[in-house]
């Protein structure tokens, strides 16, 4: 790639020839992140000096390889909070804010004192949950550490890290915690581990394997989960789980199968089922 000149337009041009859908949003962004501004103060004119543009070219060429934007600049906006990830946690959806926001309505509601996160990767939902509520207690759980290091980075920036401990754990083969949590969530791996090769190439090659591949049909670690949750709760207390399309009535017969009960099916933005409330 020839050397980036100084401008907007050129930036815009290189990511639109890389297929990037929304390039003018993404040069802002880029260009935010190199100037320490916020992306509506970029103008269209703006220059940079040798420095900047190296970086900006380094930037260019990992988004031309389709390097999600989020794993470039070091973080994703989610809910109320920016959030810092790399390649070790999955990128944070929109669509999960959606369990986020069950969540805290029911917290409310019920004065939910205690939160059990299985899969907690980058911390989005359990510490956007804890934010909302300073005298609650949460569980993040994950089998990678360096997930868990991310994890513990995110809830230093939001001043949560007192109430929340992380742990390294495999929830399939390692001992479980012992105490009973008022609220569990989590938002499994659920795609079929033969769909993996096709899905799009900044997801298959950039979130991690762990936090995507389900089994054989997608329901692997929803059956794990189902067996475990219910010792786990505290009497009536809800269970979230987010789900991938098509998914909500076999995760329901899964769950229902071990004697939780199906609350309520909330759909996303797009109108698909992808929160599933349970309770005890």
């Amino acid at each position: 790639m020839s050397k980036i000149v100084n401008h907007f337009r050129t930036t815009v041009d290189f990511l639109s020839s890389a297929g990037i859908d929304s390039p003018r949003l993404e040069a802002r962004m880029m260009l935010a992140e190199i100037l320490q501004l916020e992306p509506e103060l970029i103008e269209t004119n703006i220059i940079l000096s040798d420095e900047q543009a190296q970086q900006l070219q380094s930037m260019i060429e990992r988004r031309q390889q389709h390097e999600p934007l989020d794993k470039i600049l070091g973080y994703r906006d989610f809910y109320k909070h920016r959030f810092i990830v790399d390649k070790n946690v999955l990128s944070p959806r929109p669509d999960s804010e959606i369990l986020v926001e069950a969540a805290i309505e029911i917290a409310h509601k019920e004065n939910t004192d205690s939160i059990l996160e299985f899969g907690v990767g980058s911390g989005c939902l359990i510490l956007s949950i804890l934010s909302e509520f300073p005298h609650m207690y949460g569980l993040g759980l994950d089998k990678s550490i360096d997930a868990l290091h991310i994890a513990a980075q995110n809830a230093q920036r939001l001043n949560i890290e007192q109430q929340i401990s992380l742990q390294c754990i495999d929830y399939f083969h390692d001992e479980l915690p012992k105490q009973k949590f008022s609220m569990i969530i989590s938002n499994p791996p659920y795609i079929p581990t033969t769909d993996i090769p096709s899905l799009d190439k900044e997801v298959r090659l950039f979130d991690p394997l762990l936090a995507l591949d389900g089994g054989e049909d997608g329901y692997l670690h929803y059956r794990r989960l189902a067996s475990i949750i219910p010792s786990l709760l505290t009497d009536n207390g809800k269970a979230l789980l987010e789900i991938g399309i098509g998914q909500a009535d076999t995760v329901c017969s899964i769950f229902n199968n071990h004697g939780l009960n199906t609350v309520a099916k909330i759909k996303d933005l797009s109108g698909i089922d992808r929160c599933i409330i349970f309770k005890k």
